[in-house]
């Protein structure tokens, strides 16, 4: 691993799955797994795949005699098989062969993938192969690879091969594998012109079509061969072969050429069409390759953390940012698609979209404000779908699933599947109603980052009034205790779905869920300084708020039950928790390690993980996660508790010795809560979600796709936690405290159309302030407030 590198050196079958995950090449349209070209899936070596943003398709499944309808990400056709053989044997496998040589490099700074193997075969003849790939960050539909073979020790006839494959289904995560999962229907395939190639598929639910169209040009030893391909057409599958003559020491090199179209795109007449017109203008690999060089230029000019002192951590944030930015980048602008939790990267969740997004816009609102907005987009356009939804339950207001794909309806699985017992089980995490406190919240912080006053007027404001009503309809009054309640919900740590020897599912007034409950009720009341007047009151008239509603809704800021533990500060994660069983972890930890999925285990033991005080990830420590004290304190007054900030330390030690971590977000968020107190146990917390894909902690995930989440929520970390990085009261507020095994940190932010560079070390930070639309923006250290003009550059002291 070095500064903007990912290295393999070494061939190991067993990983490949997981390194063709971090692999991935993409560019916010489309993205294609580190599959090798010769390489067709194979169960647990082997799985090409390539997806589209915002490609999905329902299906309907037998499972444990019931119909189940799934909506799925889709496995689109393979564009990157290319392989060779010697006339008469068999085609190029990296198994068949005896490797003296291995090396894939991931470059992060110029999105390539490149391999170079130096084989010998069963006949004593040794090659070497080289290849490069990319998926155009310069060009949304363009995917080029150039492949080439040189002979060191022999001279013969060879054939080539390189082909367009649609006969591929959804098999990349093995617990789907008794689910339907053929996806697509072949429509055409054939010989646009002497070079080109094509195939046209589409789903068969949602009837997507996708067009690739592939150009194909052999060189020998640097020169065009002229050589036309024979063209081979099966149904789903279409091919050029060459036959030539190679020669010791001469390399043989192809280059192929890849336009990807689908119904689904702008200014497109026909996918089909455009993209055999538009093949024709592209440029050779070099060509390709300079101009999405120079596309990634731009976004790492913007979008880099440069941590300079330290070297692995430096890579491997290089390597989530990258992620990130190839799931989301300027060409998901318009495209009407979320963000996934797994990336575009894998099958894992069926590409839906859950809460990740939390962990992810704080980054985009402080690098790449336009993205988020779209990304917001996403959900206003589902508002109908939420609110259906909502009256479905007998609500008023959105309510929104906590699982979505196309069209926003709840996409959770009805059962799953857990694989250490091979039981399907009920699924009733659909019942976290939190997602929609996420919403609400991610658009009052992307307002605060930007002051996009068009957004939050058109948009923003009737997202957030329409879940505030929400809110104000699932709360219940409890005449005994004199509050308001929530009942029948699930909170983010999804191992407590019900109560134990329960027959009803979901859990009353989980603590996180009745908090953020009343903050987004209190920033829906607040809009009403902010927006327009006359805009505000179409707003309460187009949804159906009156004046008893609003009144409503103040009781409910004011009077909102929280649960404690009995004599206690603590937060109770939910009411009856400390009637559940302390959990034996010595035992369990000592089998499994610290990170586990317990409701798994216990449940293949014939336990249950209902019954006992064991998190899967962060649940109540998600109010210091994403709060500061100051605001979080001021909700707790408001609601006329006594919770002092000395509480705060209490609660994270109590729950830190009851999780789990069986998600990657739980490390990211008790890294955050520490960063202040114990700066130690932050960093141990942070370099543990930091390697959580690239190590794979969570025993072979990654495999089926990248934890996005994780991946932006450590970048994250270094941007706003050790930064101390807040926008309260119309002020960007700073109070660095690098940890010492970071000691600098050199950073852009976009904030309220101004650029501002960041320069820190443990001692001082040097803010330099770029051009922007406004005059004068107001940035506090360590309590004062600086007024900031642009060409200003200030140093603080910031010595602990």
């Amino acid at each position: 691993m070095v500064e903007w590198s990912i290295i393999f050196d070494q061939w190991i079958p067993k990983e490949q799955t997981l390194r063709e995950a971090l692999c991935t090449l993409g560019n916010g349209y489309v993205a294609t797994r580190g599959a090798f070209e010769e390489a067709k899936a194979e169960a647990d070596i082997n799985y090409p795949g390539t997806y589209i943003a915002g490609g999905y398709n329902r299906l309907t499944s037998e499972v444990a005699r019931k119909q189940i309808e799934n909506e799925d990400l889709v496995n689109w056709p393979n564009w990157l098989p290319v392989s060779f053989r010697h006339a008469g044997e068999d085609w190029f496998h990296l198994s068949k062969v005896e490797l003296l040589d291995f090396r894939q490099e991931l470059d992060m700074k110029h999105g390539l993938l490149l391999r170079s193997v130096h084989f010998r075969d069963g006949k004593g003849r040794e090659s070497m192969l080289n290849t490069r790939r990319l998926v155009s960050m310069a060009n949304a539909h363009l995917a080029v690879l150039e492949w080439e073979l040189t002979p060191i020790n022999w001279s013969g006839e060879i054939e080539l091969r390189a082909a367009l494959d649609g006969r591929v289904i959804n098999s990349g995560v093995a617990r789907y594998h008794a689910l339907a999962s053929q996806h697509l229907q072949n429509l055409e395939q054939g010989q646009h012109n002497e070079e080109t190639m094509y195939l046209v598929v589409q789903t068969v639910q949602s009837k997507i079509r996708m067009a690739q169209v592939a150009r194909t040009q052999v060189f020998l030893d640097g020169q065009t061969s002229g050589m036309i391909p024979l063209t081979k057409i099966e149904q789903g599958y279409v091919e050029h072969q060459y036959t030539l003559q190679a020669l010791a020491g001469q390399p043989l090199r192809l280059e192929k050429s890849v336009l990807i179209y689908t119904s689904r795109d702008w200014a497109t007449s026909e996918p089909l069409l455009d993209a055999c017109i538009n093949i024709g203008r592209q440029g050779m690999f070099e060509e390709s390759l300079e101009e999405h060089k120079r596309a990634w230029q731009r976004l790492w000019n913007r979008c880099d953390l440069d941590t300079a002192c330290l070297s692995k951590t430096q890579s491997v944030l290089r390597l989530h940012i990258f992620h990130l930015l190839q799931t989301v980048s300027g060409h998901t602008v318009d495209l009407d698609v979320g963000v996934p939790a797994r990336g575009w990267h894998g099958e894992a969740y069926r590409g839906h979209i859950f809460w990740d997004e939390l962990f992810i816009f704080p980054f985009l609102n402080m690098h790449l404000p336009a993205i988020t907005r779209e990304l917001l987009m996403y959900r206003y356009r589902r508002l109908n779908e939420a609110r259906s939804a909502a009256k479905e339950a007998g609500y008023r207001g959105a309510m929104f699933p906590w699982q979505s794909g196309s069209n926003g309806r709840e996409e959770s699985q009805v059962i799953h599947l857990n694989p250490k017992s091979g039981r399907w089980l009920p699924d009733n995490t659909y019942l976290q109603r939190h997602i929609s406190s996420a919403i609400a919240y991610n658009v009052w912080h992307y307002y605060q980052a930007t002051e996009d006053m068009d957004f939050l007027s058109y948009h923003g404001a009737e997202l957030m009034l329409d879940i505030a009503q929400f809110w104000s309809t699932i709360a219940t009054l409890n005449h005994e205790m004199g509050r308001y309640e929530i009942l029948h919900v699930v909170g983010p740590d999804e191992y407590h779905t019900e109560y134990p020897d329960s027959s009803e599912v979901g859990l009353n007034n989980n603590a996180y869920t009745n908090v953020l409950a009343v903050w987004v009720i209190t920033k829906a009341l607040e809009l009403k300084e902010i927006v327009d007047d006359s805009r505000f009151v179409e707003l309460l008239t187009k949804l159906h708020i009156g004046p008893d509603d609003l009144s409503r809704w103040e009781d409910i800021t004011k009077r909102m039950y929280v649960p404690f533990l009995e004599d206690t500060k603590i937060i109770a994660q939910f009411d009856g928790y400390d009637q559940l069983l302390e959990f034996g972890w010595e035992k369990y930890r000592a089998r499994y390690g610290e990170t586990m999925r317990l409701d798994r285990i216990l449940e293949s033991e014939g336990d249950n993980v209902n019954r006992y005080k064991a998190s899967k990830q962060a649940d109540v420590l998600m109010l210091f996660y994403l709060f500061s004290s100051e605001e979080l304190l001021s909700v707790f007054k408001q609601l006329n508790y006594d919770f002092e900030p000395e509480c705060i330390p209490e609660n994270i030690a109590y729950y830190e010795q009851r999780t789990s971590h069986g998600s990657t977000l739980s490390k990211i968020v008790h890294a955050w809560v520490l960063a202040r107190s114990d700066r130690k146990r932050s960093w141990v917390n942070f370099e543990t979600a930091l390697m959580s894909d690239l190590e794979d902690i969570q025993g072979g995930t990654t495999a089926e796709g990248i934890h996005l989440g994780a991946m932006a929520g450590t970048v994250d970390l270094v941007q706003r936690a050790y930064t101390g990085l807040e926008i309260r009261d119309d002020v960007l507020w700073l109070n660095p405290v690098l940890p010492d095994e970071m000691p600098c940190l050199n950073i852009q932010l976009r904030y309220r159309g101004h650029w501002i560079k960041l320069n820190l070390t443990t001692e001082k930070m040097v803010i330099t302030f770029d051009k922007g639309w406004s005059k004068e923006v107001k940035i506090g250290v360590r309590g004062e407030i600086h007024n900031f003009r642009t060409g200003d550059q200030k140093e603080f002291d910031i010595q602990r």
